[in-house]
């Protein structure tokens, strides 16, 4: 078996943002030689994500308008861990949307259902942060 490991970088220009990172995920796959296994990509910050979903631009504003009802940003005062910080929607808005995301690997490609992409989810953006990918196989 082999184990294939990269990660990713992004920084946004915005506080919350969406990229579909598929084909940097299909690419780092590719340079894998892994045709049958398994693949891991998690974000290695408490305030992102990486999750899965269709690709569309009203399902993005939506996402946005669900998260911001359930975890507004403000005000700051609203959470108790925004002492230091003023992130703490940013930690919610991460548990909800979650870590990672696990996909087949199958003849190698990613084996997705219609519509499938994969995202990351920036909740505290304006820096520097990574993805984790980690594709075990043969």
């Amino acid at each position: 078996m082999k184990s294939f490991r990269k990660e990713l970088f992004f920084e946004t220009d915005t506080r919350r943002a969406f990229i579909n990172i598929t084909p940097e995920v299909e690419t780092a796959l590719a340079e894998s030689g892994i045709r049958e296994g398994i693949l891991l990509c998690n974000a290695m910050h408490i305030t992102a994500s990486v999750f899965i979903n269709d690709d569309e631009a009203g399902l993005h504003g939506d996402f946005e308008h669900w998260l911001e009802e359930l975890a507004p940003e403000k005000p700051h005062s609203r959470y108790a861990h925004n002492t230091f910080e003023d992130n703490g929607d940013a930690h919610l808005k991460r548990t909800i949307m979650g870590r990672e995301v696990v996909v087949a690997v199958t003849r190698g490609a990613l084996d997705f259902g219609p519509w499938e992409q994969i995202f990351y989810g920036e909740f505290d953006g304006k820096r520097r942060k990574r993805v984790l990918i980690k594709i075990i196989g043969e």
